[in-house]
């Protein structure tokens, strides 16, 4: 009787380190820079906020400023009757406690006025975190957005 040892072919074993790499590959392309995709995601939900206060400015007539504070920011001017979770009433957390804000324009102040005329200074806000940076602003019609930064030479 012939009794053989069964193992592993070749063709098996680069089936399975393919399918490994392959997987590898996914995985670590799916992580991505925690810092930037937090600081992304940050900008994303400010700049809806934003828009949503001066929004409600413009309807009201009465005027909204933004203001960070020591763990989020607020809204001030805004009266609304809803208590609901979702209302600009209340002061809000940044998504990530190590998000820290700045305005930038205008310059020498620390909060931004958001109506209620349809045209408003120019403004931006600085996110970090870490070592990212964005940059948040308006040019005073446009709705806030990333504002790409011009590269250092």
């Amino acid at each position: 009787m012939n009794t053989r040892t069964r193992g592993f072919t070749l063709l098996e074993l680069l089936v399975v380190v393919s399918i490994i790499a392959l997987a590898t590959a996914g995985v670590s392309l799916s992580l991505r820079d925690s810092d930037s995709t937090a600081l992304e995601n940050e900008s994303l939900r400010l700049a809806a906020l934003l828009e949503s206060a001066r929004a409600q400015s413009r309807a009201s007539g009465v005027p909204v400023r933004w203001k960070p504070n020591g763990e989020g920011f607020e809204f001030q001017g805004i009266t609304s009757r809803s208590k609901s979770a979702d209302s600009l009433t209340r002061p809000r957390s940044w998504l990530h406690p190590e998000t820290r804000v700045r305005v930038v324009q205008p310059p020498g102040t620390s909060e931004l006025l958001l109506g209620p005329e349809p045209l408003i200074a120019a403004q931006r806000i600085e996110l970090a975190r870490g070592e990212q940076r964005l940059v948040l602003g308006t040019d005073g019609l446009a709705p806030f957005a990333v504002i790409a930064e011009p590269a250092t030479p």
